[in-house]
């Protein structure tokens, strides 16, 4: 803001040194200053004399000098004379005596122009200071309207990086930046909404791990208690024994539950997606990750392709479908050689299939069931940084949306597929009026 006031200072500067300038320049030519028209006027004086008589003389070069007229010594005519004396508008004038060898021949007026005039000088002044009001009205507007307001909006995000999540930032009348308050509020709500459902999922943990614990804690004693049996010959029998060591095995078994329980529990807290019942045409979609993709592969210098496509509506979430794909888009950067990444459109079963292919190393064969569990990351991811959990959240998303993701390795790489249901295959009397 400090740097846009010295922008405002700097006009009003502007403004006055070309105000000082203009009038400065007028000053020097001003009516009464001006005597370049008495240089012609000799010139054309000294010219006739050296002639001998009075011809209508060349004033192609003249500045000053617009128009010469002659008066004989020995016109008594009261026209005539007011007729050599009369006033043209807008024109100075001038009379000179013309003397031939010495003798009055007649009288030469002259009619010239000065310049600039006062009424040239204060329409200029008017016209700068015109420009300079408008200007510093569009200042100003830009200031109140844009400016502040982008400086307090500017420190929203700030506030939420903080974990300041309550309050909202009203929109100005002016609606310059609603959709940015309204992005910023939709982040404030999702933020709120993780925040809390972190607490939430974070005492529903605590009491699941004191709920097993204390289930546990049963069957253990009781596994305890018969191992300490077996290992004292409390038994005398094998009979007893085995019946002991069954025991053992059936407590064990339910500790095992429990783990298990504990352990989907986990696998089911990773992530939580909201996937919206809606549709998408393919335009939109393949056009999204075009104008995303493209420069980041024309900087990276990989061979980036997007094969031809029918402009199908797909059901499904949008958003959540490009996050599906940027995960493929992602793993195809991180895993692939560079060279080639590759999506192809093809159409099976009233499903819409997008494929993304990637040259590079394959992932290994018995590594294939696996690649879309949580937090499990093959052996070709050597040290680039991640978590395994890209292509699970892919598949998550591809399933809530009645979808499918697959993997399939070739010869030359890596080939992921999206599955999407054509909204035609749910309404079959639809037909796209696009």
């Amino acid at each position: 803001m400090k740097k846009y006031n010295r922008l405002t200072a700097a006009s009003l500067l502007i403004y006055l040194a070309m105000s000082i300038l203009l009038f400065h320049r007028f000053q020097d030519n001003a009516p009464g200053t001006d005597v370049s028209y008495k240089v012609e006027v000799n010139q054309i004086i000294q010219g006739l004399e050296s002639a001998g008589a009075f011809s209508e003389p060349d004033l192609r070069g003249m500045k000053s000098v617009k128009s010469v007229r002659f008066l004989s010594a020995e016109e008594e005519s009261a026209a005539a004379i007011r007729l050599f004396y009369q006033n043209r508008n807008g024109m100075h004038m001038t009379v000179q005596p013309l003397f031939i060898e010495g003798q009055l021949s007649g009288y030469v007026r002259f009619d010239y122009a000065e310049t600039p005039s006062r009424h040239t000088l204060w329409l200029a002044e008017g016209i700068l200071l015109f420009s300079w009001m408008m200007l510093s009205a569009l200042l100003w507007y830009i200031r109140q309207k844009i400016l502040k307001p982008f400086h307090v909006l500017s420190e929203m995000p700030y506030e939420l990086s903080k974990g300041h999540l309550q309050g909202e930032q009203p929109e100005s009348r002016s609606r310059f930046f609603g959709k940015f308050v309204w992005g910023i509020g939709m982040l404030r709500d999702t933020l709120n909404t993780a925040k809390n459902r972190e607490l939430t999922l974070e005492k529903e943990k605590k009491l699941l791990l004191l709920s097993i614990s204390h289930d546990i804690k049963i069957p253990l004693s009781a596994i305890k208690l018969y191992a300490k049996a077996l290992q004292n010959k409390v038994y005398p029998t094998e009979a007893e024994k085995l019946r002991a060591a069954a025991q053992i095995e059936h407590h064990a078994k339910e500790i095992e539950l429990f783990v298990k329980e504990l352990v989907n529990s986990a696998s089911e807290d990773i992530v939580t997606l909201e996937v919206a019942d809606s549709e998408f045409y393919l335009k939109d979609f393949a056009d999204r990750i075009r104008a995303y993709y493209q420069p980041k592969c024309r900087l990276t210098m990989t061979d980036f392709k997007i094969g031809s496509y029918e402009n199908n509506l797909l059901t499904g979430d949008m958003d959540r479908a490009l996050e599906a794909m940027e995960n493929l888009m992602e793993n195809a950067f991180k895993y692939g050689d560079g060279k080639e990444i590759r999506i192809d459109f093809y159409e099976e079963d009233y499903c819409q299939v997008i494929s993304v292919f990637n040259t590079g190393a394959p992932a290994a064969e018995e590594e294939m069931p696996h690649l879309f569990d949580s937090f499990y990351r093959g052996s070709n991811a050597g040290d680039k940084t991640g978590n395994g959990l890209g292509l699970y959240i892919s598949r998550q998303i591809m399933q809530k949306m009645n979808g499918e993701i697959f993997a399939q390795r070739t010869a030359d790489g890596m080939q992921f597929c999206l599955v999407f249901r054509r909204y035609d295959s749910y309404h079959p009397h639809y037909t796209d009026g696009r």
